[in-house]
């Protein structure tokens, strides 16, 4: 009988142990893949602003060696990120492939111009900054008029800044919700011993002695949780990496290096204090209040 019990109770406190360290894993999990979202929200927001085109249309007089100049210039340019030619027989063809029929047939002339489409660095994609570097183009005597998406422009740097701001928030209150979620895990399992607390105190243990151990245990539970979630962050990050090479998640080693140590550290962090408060409540409690 007593055998029987014995292998209940161990069987019992197993399922405790795995429940806990499956929250720890979970909690930390969720809270890695939004620290994820915080450190490439910048980098994805880049990846859209690079994709906008300015563009330099020139006139028809302008001179094979001032195309080349800027050119040039513009491949040299601090803002550039990459620029293309673009002639005005290349132009047609894109655009008669695009309407399905040749144009220039009823025409009789190829009305489009010749131009260059500058992809600019995220830096320097904003209205301002654009503005100063159309103002510096269209003062040159061979170019017709520069050309971007004005309103797309402002409405992304808009929205980039409120997604920021609320990816912050929410990450805060993420962060909270998760050391409200663990310590609720911890607090049942110390619950659950708190009659073998009681009783090491009755026979005259010290409070540190007695919480040592629990203390110890729930550290490597956080641990091994901690461990489960950083595998499951991995495991996203390399097949994120894998859908996306463009937006060159793993780059900056550093970074993602910090992170995964933040969430180890927050696994061993959250297990120890909340493990202490939690020893220390029915280390203060009375005999008769173990049973409320």
């Amino acid at each position: 009988m007593a055998s029987s019990f014995e292998k209940y109770q161990k069987r019992r406190l197993i399922s405790s142990y795995f429940s806990v360290v499956i929250s720890i894993s979970l909690v930390l999990f969720l809270l890695g893949l939004l620290g994820l979202l915080v450190l490439n929200t910048k980098k994805v927001a880049d990846h859209f602003k690079e994709k906008i085109a300015l563009t330099i249309y020139l006139k028809d007089t302008a001179k094979e060696v001032e195309i080349t100049q800027l050119k040039q210039s513009l491949a040299l340019a601090e803002y550039t990120k990459s620029a293309e030619y673009i002639s005005k027989e290349q132009a047609a063809e894109e655009h008669s492939a695009t309407i399905g029929e040749n144009f220039m047939e009823f025409l009789g002339y190829n009305p489009l111009q010749n131009s260059i489409d500058v992809y600019l660095l995220a830096d320097y994609v904003s209205p301002e900054k654009l503005e100063e570097i159309t103002t510096e183009l269209v003062a040159k005597n061979f170019v017709d008029e520069v050309v971007y998406d004005k309103p797309l422009i402002a409405l992304l740097n808009d929205n980039v800044k409120k997604i920021s701001l609320w990816v912050l928030i929410i990450s805060g209150l993420f962060t909270f919700i998760a050391v409200l979620l663990i310590n609720s895990s911890i607090r049942l399992s110390v619950y659950a011993k708190r009659f073998t607390i009681k009783t090491m105190q009755m026979v005259g243990a010290t409070k540190r002695f007695i919480r040592r151990p629990f203390i110890w245990k729930s550290v490597k539970l956080g641990v091994l949780g901690a461990i489960l979630a950083m595998i499951g962050m991995a495991a996203v990050l390399f097949y994120l990496d894998k859908s996306f090479p463009e937006l060159q998640l793993l780059s900056d080693e550093v970074l993602i290096g910090l992170l995964f140590a933040f969430i180890f550290f927050m696994g061993l962090f959250i297990t120890w204090i909340s493990t202490f408060f939690a020893t220390q409540r029915f280390l203060n409690l009375r005999t008769d209040e173990l049973y409320y």
